[in-house]
């Protein structure tokens, strides 16, 4: 199983990598999502998208290179499993480095529901679901059986 196996670095950002890319955007929004990884579609390589607030990353071969020590608890879902959330506890803040579709390297810090997606991705990549995070897989919640309160915080 794919997802489950730490993915390999990319060599080059060339045309197959660039096409890779483009479809990982048009597969996260039309799902809809906020991140998918290269893992998640069967592809073992190091490569991510987020989209956070209308803002774009692409990120090849992302590492976390700083993060702080403050933590929040905070609502996940994923797109391989479907159906569930959970709060996940994740650090508040995160510094990447990474390659962008044209090769070049960049760094960028994310905060707050930025820093989560970044992590969130990251750990895909590194063989990990938002579960294998949890003390108990009681943690879990059907989307379905949230109450509208319930929803718009876990959303908001």
């Amino acid at each position: 199983m794919i997802v489950r196996q730490k993915a390999k670095k990319v060599g080059k950002v060339d045309r197959e990598i660039k096409r890779l890319i483009a479809d990982l955007v048009d597969t996260m929004r039309a799902a809809p999502g906020v991140g998918l990884a290269a893992t998640q579609v069967g592809v073992p390589l190091r490569v991510a998208v987020v989209e956070v607030e209308k803002k774009l990353y692409t990120l090849v071969n992302p590492e976390i290179v700083d993060s702080s020590a403050d933590t929040q608890n905070g609502p996940e879902g994923c797109l391989s499993i479907p159906g569930y959330w959970a709060d996940v506890t994740r650090t508040m803040k995160v510094k990447l480095r990474a390659l962008d579709r044209t090769g070049k390297r960049f760094t960028v810090t994310g905060e707050g529901f930025l820093a989560r997606a970044f992590q969130h991705e990251l750990d895909h990549l590194d063989g990990k679901l938002y579960i294998d995070r949890l003390p108990s897989l009681d943690m879990l919640r059907r989307v379905e059986d949230v109450d509208d309160e319930e929803e718009t915080e876990a959303v908001g």
